[in-house]
């Protein structure tokens, strides 16, 4: 490829989805700013709204300094300039460079308006890079498949532009424009997994072998259509492994399938839940804790974001459950909806109350042992069973509303109304409305 610059850049650039605004992930670093200043050469040959964007992680005392640079070289461009503060929360064990990638995703897919795309400065020395990193911590294909050129990210899409250039192509680009850029020391910290190898492992890998670099990139893309074919045949097995609720997976189903396959279903239904996808070794717990779980266990396989739960034949992929609600008893004044707490939606009656009888003390308790309520039919029934009856997980229980009057269960609530003339407590809003558990 001839070296980089505007013209080697036009032919990348217009093979991207069409878009009416192209972002530039401008840091001020080397990398970020030859792309944004190609791009910016271009000038009406690029038939888009141009823009930067520049994420300030608020970790080094000359940030601002640095986003001074940035908004400067913006205006002697000509480029429209935004910026944004991210606000990192750094946890005990937790990786600070998986850290900031995550908080960086977030802040772009906000920005991102329909169709709009965000181009990141990853060069084909960032993807030997990643396929090295992804190989020491044992990935499997789809790890090894590295970075995408294109990706969905919010309303739009993510596109790493440069992964055809080495780094050593910008550093060129950059001496003959004259550019100037700013250097963040952590880059220098081989503490740091991705700069130790950048500093002490690939200038080895280079003298021995000169094209590493482009011989890394392309077993990536090697990975890369192979994890395609692997969705692929993923996608196509999930239609008959549908569990009885809605987004759910069957355990019987699973279980029928050789073990590859039921590993690279299960990691298709998670990913397309818009979840993390597990580890291997997560995987291998998925399915040794709760596809082979006794029936009456409840088991749990949790990793950042993402529960796995089974009840009876289903599994189920969830966000983690909340706090359980403690014993307090809300109040519920007839006729108005009420606001439960922890973000669990609200309570109508249905049908709502009519005329002027005068109502009994409502109110609305979590987790009460001992209740028993007439079914449909007048027979008084254990709380247990008729949770058992309506397929109710017991792992959901306790987040159910209970509706009491005069101290007698009235109703249940999202499952039944208690008693024969008994309204039904319409429950909404709740975490778990997709799964079409509860329908009161």
């Amino acid at each position: 490829m001839a070296r980089f610059g505007p013209d080697t850049l036009l032919p990348v650039l217009a093979a991207l989805p069409p878009t009416p605004r192209l972002w530039i992930a401008y840091s001020g670093g080397l990398d970020s700013h030859c792309l944004l200043h190609a791009c910016a050469s271009l000038g009406t040959r690029l038939p888009v709204s141009l823009g930067a964007i520049h994420l300030d992680h608020g970790l080094h005392p000359l940030a601002p300094v640095w986003s001074e640079h940035c908004r400067q070289v913006c205006a002697a461009l000509g480029v429209p300039y935004a910026q944004r503060h991210l606000k990192l929360q750094r946890r005990p064990g937790a990786s600070l460079e998986a850290l900031a990638r995550s908080a960086r995703r977030r802040a772009l897919a906000t920005l991102l308006g329909p169709a709009e795309l965000v181009a990141t400065a990853q060069h084909r020395d960032d993807q030997a890079e990643t396929l090295l990193l992804a190989l020491l911590r044992g990935g499997g294909v789809h790890g090894l498949a590295s970075m995408p050129a294109i990706m969905p990210l919010g309303a739009g899409f993510l596109v790493r532009p440069l992964l055809g250039f080495d780094r050593a192509d910008l550093r060129d680009y950059a001496a003959r424009h004259a550019l100037t850029w700013v250097e963040d020391p952590s880059n220098a910290d081989t503490g740091f997994d991705r700069n130790y190898l950048r500093g002490r492992v690939m200038p080895l890998l280079r003298a021995r072998w000169p094209a590493a670099a482009a011989t890394l990139a392309r077993g990536a893309r090697h990975c890369a259509d192979a994890a395609a074919l692997i969705d692929e045949a993923a996608e196509a097995l999930l239609p008959a492994l549908a569990g009885s609720r809605p987004g759910t997976l069957s355990v019987a189903a699973l279980l029928a399938l050789p073990d590859p396959k039921r590993r690279i279903a299960l990691r298709r239904w998670v990913g397309a839940l818009g979840f993390l996808t597990p580890s291997a070794d997560r995987l291998g717990r998925v399915v040794d804790e709760v596809l082979c779980a006794r029936g009456d266990a409840e088991p749990l396989v949790a990793w950042r974001g993402c529960e796995i739960r089974r009840y009876r034949d289903d599994v189920f992929a969830l966000s983690p459950l909340p706090p359980r609600p403690d014993e307090t008893i809300l109040p519920w004044p007839g006729g108005a909806a009420l606001q439960l707490p922890g973000g669990l939606g609200e309570l109508h009656w249905r049908p709502p109350d009519l005329g002027s009888r005068a109502l009994a003390p409502r109110i609305v308790g979590f987790g009460l042992q001992g209740l028993r309520c007439r079914d449909s039919a007048g027979h008084r029934r254990r709380l247990k069973q008729l949770f058992q009856a309506a397929g109710v997980p017991g792992w959901l229980r306790p987040y159910v509303p209970l509706v009491l009057e005069a101290g007698a269960l009235r109703a249940v609530a999202g499952v039944s109304g208690c008693g024969p003339d008994a309204p039904a407590a319409h429950w909404s809003g709740h975490p778990w409305q997709g799964f079409g558990i509860f329908t009161g």
